[in-house]
Order: structure tokens, then C-alpha cells, then sequence
């Protein structure tokens, strides 16, 4: 259990973040600076909640962050944040226009990972499955203008979604965190200018 323990884990629980995941947010916003303040800011899979308090903090109290998950969010959250129970592989358009959210946001992140198996292939698979879930709820969420960011489990389908998200957006790039643990095989796309293709549909 010791090797969960890390310089993270500590640095999370002293800044009283849920998780240790916030760094990599933190490290992809000193990269690219796509939160800015008073942004609206869609966050997938959002428990425990660590992405939701430090977008809520960069986007101050004009902005605004919602996040969805199939579990619970237990942390306090600012009045600029809250949270839907949601299944994200079940959200579609009627599902944004009951909300009127279609359109809604400036930035979509997903930190979402599989129940991983042991299996890489298996788990990587699962992983771009998500992702694709991610993407089209991107294309749904995000202004024109827009950004994305998205973990992905490095496998046999990344390229294929690395290209999808450089087909809607303008510019993308792939991002490994200093904060992932070394034996991870997560990564991360960053798409930023989105197209706007689902507006003209």
C-alpha cells in the first residue's frame, strides 16, 4: 500500500485536494493555459472532485463548473461549482437541451479511466471507448472556439483518436504529465479551437 504513497498524494492532502489527480490539471494549465476566468467548464467524471476545485478556482466566480459522475462528489464545492449525477456513455443532445447546456461551455476535461482488468489491450480499448464518449460529448458541450482535455491509456486505438480530436479542433497537441505515475500509461490529448462542427448539423 506504501507505493501509493508519494510526494503527490502528500502535496494533495496538505492543499486539502480530494486526490493527487489535481496536478495534472494543474500541469496541463501551466502548459496551455486554456482555463481562463469566468469560464464555463464541463468536467467528465468528475469524482472525487479534485479537477472541479481547481477549475473553480481559475475560473473565479463568474465562471462556472459542472461536473458529472455516477458517484458522489463528497467535498465542499464553491458556489461556482456543482455536480449531476450522470452516466456519461448515456448523455446525448436531448440530454443538453433538457439541461440547456448545448453549446454552453468554454472547456470540456475528462480524467475518466476503465475499471482496469490487468489486461492492457482489454484496458486500452476501454479506455478509447471512453474517450470517444468524451469526444462526442465535446463536440455537443464546447462554444466554437472551445478546448478539450482528454486521458487516454496508450494502446493500439490512440492514434485514431488523437486524429479525431486534430479533425475538430485547430490545434492539438499530446501531453504526458511530470504527476502520472511512472507506471501509468495514461496521456493526454489537448485539443484547443473546436471547429464548431455540431452547430451546423
Amino acid at each position: 500500500k506504501q507505493r501509493w504513497k508519494d510526494h503527490y498524494s502528500e502535496q494533495a492532502r496538505k492543499e486539502h485536494y480530494p486526490a493527487r489527480s489535481v496536478y495534472k490539471l494543474k500541469e496541463a494549465q501551466k502548459k496551455f493555459r486554456f482555463i481562463k476566468r469566468g469560464h464555463r467548464i464541463f468536467d467528465l467524471g468528475c469524482s472525487p472532485g479534485s479537477w472541479l476545485l481547481y477549475a473553480a478556482e481559475l475560473t473565479g466566480q463568474q465562471g462556472r463548473v459542472l461536473g458529472v459522475d455516477l458517484k458522489s462528489v463528497t467535498c465542499q464545492l464553491p458556489p461556482q461549482a456543482e455536480t449531476l449525477k450522470a452516466d456519461v456513455l448515456t448523455i446525448d443532445r436531448a440530454w443538453f437541451e433538457q439541461q440547456d447546456l448545448l453549446n454552453h461551455f468554454d472547456v470540456v476535461l475528462s480524467d475518466m479511466a476503465p475499471a482496469t482488468t490487468g489486461n492492457k489491450m482489454v484496458d486500452a480499448t476501454r479506455s478509447f471507448q471512453l474517450c470517444q464518449a468524451a469526444l462526442k460529448i465535446a463536440e455537443m458541450a464546447l462554444k466554437p472556439g472551445g478546448s478539450l482535455l482528454c486521458k487516454i491509456f496508450q494502446g493500439e486505438e490512440f492514434e485514431e483518436f488523437s486524429e479525431s480530436v486534430g479533425e475538430r479542433f485547430r490545434k492539438h497537441r499530446i501531453f504526458k504529465p511530470r504527476s502520472s505515475r511512472r507506471e501509468s500509461k495514461e496521456i493526454f490529448v489537448v485539443g484547443k479551437g473546436y471547429r464548431g462542427y455540431y452547430t451546423k448539423i
